[in-house]
């Protein structure tokens, strides 16, 4: 299917840098974060990219570089000029978007790639939470230059770290060791760990809807939900993607209704409550598509990127017409 028929697709090239993560302001509309790496990640340098859409397109506001690659980034829940990013190097840094200059702080704990940061949501903290290949998972209040507290349990690389939007002090992580794993900042051990797939998991997310809905992506193709209530068998499981799942969201507005990207070049759109769940496939990418997010102001705006050097942002035609 033809890519974001619903509207026109603003596209910004940037040559040289591989995209692994997209992230919609939550307080400007329109703005959005990007993070990305040279080579793919393999080796070189990262740049954190803050564009703006306008009615011709994308334009670049701020481009910050760091010494490595840059996998993830995460807003400040408090300010709206502060962002996060974690990097290759097993470091987290702090970027103001008024300052054209290099990050506030680094924070520097991990020992190995830092492939997941996300700031809390519940507004009763502000908190970071990073998630690295070196198997843990670390706690941070940005005031503080060094962690809180370290998170252990994982048996393989940590590739995705999201809190709940509604319990606060309670995260997810999602892991190369096939377990989603909830956790409790206040007793600082896992909650409950859910065998969710015969694969690596590269990606989870919680319904904005259900405090106790999550839903996990793989290596194995497959996105399953997860009701905590009850975790031995999933609620129910999409099948569409031919590669790994790279990165899954739910929708900020309509509570069964997901966005997934995956190695298969393609981002699908999804309503677990339907009997044919497919809502679209956008195939607008010509590499591994990494980064995906659901705009928290606008209904049907959608940004990804992809290693094939672009970033777009685009209305898919399901979110256009009427559910």
């Amino acid at each position: 299917m033809s890519a974001a028929r619903g509207g026109a697709v603003r596209t910004l090239r940037v040559p040289g840098r591989h995209g692994y993560a997209a992230e919609f302001s939550p307080y400007l509309p329109g703005r959005l974060a990007c993070a990305t790496a040279q080579h793919y990640g393999i080796a070189g340098c990262g740049t954190l990219l803050i564009l703006d859409q306008n009615e011709s397109g994308l334009r670049l506001f701020r481009s910050f570089d760091w010494n490595d690659g840059l996998f993830d980034v995460t807003w400040s829940e408090n300010n709206e000029h502060i962002l996060v990013t974690c990097s290759g190097d097993g470091s987290l840094q702090l970027w103001d978007t008024a300052r054209a200059t290099g990050p506030l702080q680094v924070y520097k704990e991990h020992t190995q790639e830092v492939y997941s940061v996300d700031w809390s949501q519940t507004r009763c903290e502000q908190l970071v939470v990073s998630g690295s290949w070196d198997q843990t998972i670390k706690l941070w209040d940005p005031t503080v230059g060094k962690s809180l507290c370290t998170f252990r349990g994982h048996e393989s690389v940590i590739y995705s770290t999201i809190w709940s939007p509604h319990i606060p002090g309670c995260f997810a992580s999602a892991s190369g060791d096939q377990t989603l794993r909830i956790w409790d900042v206040k007793t600082t051990g896992v909650r409950t760990v859910v065998p969710a797939h015969q694969a690596e998991i590269l990606s989870c997310d919680w319904c904005k809807y259900n405090e106790n809905l999550l839903v996990t992506g793989a290596v194995d193709c497959s996105l399953r939900g997860w009701d905590l209530r009850n975790v031995r068998q999933p609620v129910f499981e999409l099948l569409g993607h031919t590669y790994a799942i790279r990165r899954v969201k739910f929708s900020p507005f309509h509570a069964s209704v997901l966005a997934s990207c995956s190695y298969d070049f393609t981002v699908r759109f999804w309503n677990f409550s339907k009997p044919d769940p497919l809502l679209e496939t956008v195939e607008h990418h010509t590499e591994f598509t990494c980064g995906l997010d659901l705009s928290l102001q606008s209904p049907t705006q959608v940004a990804d990127c992809a290693w094939d050097e672009t970033i777009k942002i685009y209305d898919p035609i399901c979110l256009t017409m009427p559910a």
